[in-house]
């Protein structure tokens, strides 16, 4: 593929309002087209070849357009890219000794390359799932305990 690859996108490198537009025209064509696997995009002369792309790469396009015209940032990574302890532990907001912990636990899987742990983007993204699906549950006791004692 020639040219650079873009990882991420700035907001202010985008027109949130052509962002917008697009995410919205990309929604429509899905919602009127439900049982399509495949979307076909034509320029807006219709004389070339339409590019045609799986249905969820327009999900996900789309996605990308509505966080840019809320003048948020967006940034794309494999599944499989590892990440370093700082990376990881930058990404869950935690500090790197902290993450080291975890990872010692085993609570996140890794690898060694030298002495130096390697953290896959999908196994800390699953840590984090969990993470938040045990703190909802914990928020969801503690107010029905509130409830059970008026405090709420």
């Amino acid at each position: 593929m020639p040219g650079k690859t873009i990882g991420s996108i700035n907001p202010e490198d985008v027109d949130a309002e052509v962002a917008e537009r697009a995410a919205r025209r990309i929604r429509d064509y899905l919602a009127s087209h439900p049982g399509d696997d495949l979307a076909e995009v034509l320029g807006e002369t219709g004389d070339d070849d339409a590019l045609v792309i799986p249905r969820a790469t327009a999900i996900l396009f789309a996605q990308i357009l509505d966080h840019l015209g809320q003048g948020r940032g967006v940034q794309i990574m494999p599944r499989e890219a590892e990440l370093t302890t700082q990376q990881a532990a930058d990404m869950l907001n935690v500090s790197r000794p902290y993450l080291i912990g975890l990872l010692e636990s085993r609570k996140i899987p890794f690898r060694k390359v030298g002495r130096h742990r390697r953290i896959t983007f999908e196994a800390l993204m699953e840590y984090k799932r969990q993470e938040d699906l045990e703190r909802r549950s914990a928020a969801d006791d503690l107010t029905d305990l509130s409830e059970e004692l008026g405090l709420y």
